[in-house]
């Protein structure tokens, strides 16, 4: 993924139902996030489109899936899947063994993909925010 690439990947994104969008996606914070998680992020391209990326990135301890997608018409054939396992070979090649990501609870769609790909929802902890 380069920031070059951001307009287009920004409209996938917004495109995309279930995803949460904030200030923190606006295009200089994810050039910075780009810059210290060198090598973590990636695009998918059909036909010179952006149709899939995955957001990826690390705080030394734990990885974290912050954005992945697939555009609708390309869902079920493994792209996906792919983004994310070349991003945790990545993660893997950094010493991060345990990776987290968010889910919205009402993205049906979201949670079943994360659910038929091994990934474990958790029942024990809560997550809280506060914006400043």
């Amino acid at each position: 993924m380069q920031i070059g690439d951001y307009d287009e990947i920004y409209e996938l994104w917004r495109n995309t139902s279930g995803m949460g969008l904030s200030n923190a996606d606006k295009k200089e914070n994810i050039q910075k996030f780009l810059i210290k998680n060198k090598g973590l992020s990636y695009v998918c391209r059909h036909e010179d489109k952006i149709i899939g990326t995955i957001l990826c990135g690390h705080d030394g301890r734990r990885g974290y899936i912050y954005h992945m997608t697939v555009a609708e018409e390309h869902r079920g054939r493994g792209i996906g899947r792919r983004l994310v396992e070349i991003s945790l070979e990545g993660l893997k090649s950094e010493g991060i063994n345990k990776w987290h990501l968010f889910v919205l609870a009402d993205n049906t769609i979201g949670n079943a993909f994360w659910a038929s790909t091994g990934w474990n929802k958790r029942e024990d902890i809560f997550v809280y925010s506060k914006s400043i």
